[in-house]
């Protein structure tokens, strides 16, 4: 039997307004977005997201996105097992460095890293070995990778952190060997927050704009990718070309972010 309305508790005038809060800020959040989506005529839209240009720079940003996170997850997993499970002199300063890149604005990180490939003697070995990194897809990929490694390392970590280490104890004493045990065992249990990592990884990777900026340049039909062509496209005030950019980032944030609340359970990791 249905339960008699009246007979259903009323929320106190606390939560009411927190709840009023909540739900304003949704309508406005949903308001905006889907001004957006909506906002140019249907064959427009679509005409453009088929452009030439636009299909070039979902290529380009699928691309260098797929690299980078490769090279995010690799590096990230053993770094973030260390700061999870290991002892080790400097292992508080080792988590604070990691994570300067989440503080500094990407335009800072951009630049420092235009530094470090340019005039510097690292960047200067590398031009004269023949290998270009400014201004070339490549740079899009270090960018990439240097300002989103630190994401893929915090939710590399949570997962680790959630697994308890008696589980690796016991296979240690079974006869696993170290290795053994961290793929045998901790690997496993982590898969959940690892793919979490990966997918909102990627998605970051695919959103980069001004570290990518700063150092891939913003060359079209070159190191456009979708934001930076977002950003031409602003600039020369081609609006539907921004906008079908801005419909295609919007539907990679929304599918991404629900992967990752699926296997997360919704737990914060920032």
């Amino acid at each position: 039997m249905f339960r008699n309305r009246a007979a259903l508790p009323r929320p106190t005038p606390f939560k009411a307004l927190f709840l009023a809060v909540t739900f304003c800020l949704i309508a406005y959040t949903l308001v905006v977005i889907g001004g957006l989506v909506v906002y140019p005529p249907l064959p427009a839209l679509i005409e453009s997201l088929f452009s030439p240009e636009i299909v070039f720079a979902v290529e380009l940003s699928l691309v260098t996105s797929a690299v980078s996170t490769a090279f995010c997850v690799v590096a990230a997993v053993p770094v973030a097992y260390s700061l999870a499970r290991l002892s080790f002199p400097g292992r508080n300063l080792a988590n604070t460095l990691f994570n300067i890149p989440l503080a500094l604005p990407p335009l800072v990180a951009g630049v420092a890293l235009l530094i470090f490939y340019g005039p510097s003697t690292f960047g200067k070995m590398l031009s004269a070995s023949g290998l270009d990194v400014i201004y070339t897809p490549l740079g899009i990929v270090v960018a990439q990778f240097f300002v989103n490694l630190p994401y893929m390392v915090r939710v590399a970590r949570s997962a680790f952190e959630t697994i308890n280490p008696r589980y690796e104890h016991v296979a240690r004493t079974l006869g696993c060997t170290e290795w053994g045990a961290f793929r045998q065992i901790t690997l496993p249990l982590a898969k959940s927050g690892l793919i979490a990592g990966l997918v909102i990884t990627w998605s970051k990777s695919i959103g980069e704009f001004g570290a990518v900026l700063m150092l891939a340049g913003a060359t079209r039909m070159k190191t456009e990718t979708l934001p930076i062509a977002l950003f031409l496209n602003m600039s020369t005030g081609d609006l539907d070309l921004a906008v079908a950019a801005s419909v295609i980032l919007i539907v990679i944030s929304v599918i991404s972010l629900a992967v990752f609340e699926r296997y997360t359970g919704g737990r914060g990791v920032f």
